[in-house]
């Protein structure tokens, strides 16, 4: 080894030193705020599990609540939990509840549900019960067909056809729609 290959190896070093120096003092500087973004991390992991682990609970809460009203559907406890805990599947039970026992008052007050879904078909529900004509973007076609035969019913067989010409040629409701156009024609 020569001297230049010796000091290299010290230049080396003395780099190295003041590398680490340098981040001491780097680590001096920022220590606090280096060790609250750490904190910060870790609270935030455990934080969100936490609430995930909460809702997991409310969720099973909300389906034994569930089960339960599957087998006893008038369980007061099981209602409440099932409403505090999901109340869109509360809705949901109370929707299917009030079409099995068909319910016209149940489902006026389901009509004004934020969930779309729920209020569309409990509007629609309400009005079929009521043997009135009801509108849904859900059930276009059984909405056109429900319309057509009121106005049958009532003798306006050109309302009726007019109903019946907005199914389209795809929907499942076409042959329905079809012998209902008949019956137009037996009514003339």
């Amino acid at each position: 080894m020569d001297i230049a290959d010796v000091k290299r190896e010290l230049s080396s070093d003395e780099k190295v030193l003041e590398s680490a120096f340098k981040l001491e003092t780097l680590y001096k500087k920022y220590k606090v705020l280096l060790w609250g973004v750490a904190v910060a991390v870790v609270l935030f992991f455990v934080g969100r599990s936490a609430l995930d682990a909460l809702q997991q609970a409310k969720l099973a809460e909300a389906n034994e609540a569930f089960l339960t009203l599957q087998e006893k559907p008038d369980n007061a406890e099981a209602l409440a939990t099932l409403e505090a805990k999901n109340p869109a599947l509360f809705e949901l039970f109370s929707y299917a509840q009030a079409v099995k026992s068909e319910d016209v008052k149940q489902l006026r007050v389901l009509q004004k549900s934020q969930n779309f879904v729920i209020s569309d078909l409990s509007s629609y529900s309400a009005n079929t019960l009521e043997r009135k004509p009801a509108t849904s973007q859900l059930y276009k076609e059984m909405a056109l067909l429900n319309e057509a035969y009121l106005a049958l019913k009532v003798g306006n067989t050109q309302e009726a056809q007019r109903k019946l010409e907005g199914i389209g040629q795809r929907s499942v409701a076409k042959n329905i729609a079809t012998l209902l156009q008949h019956a137009t024609l037996k009514v003339k």
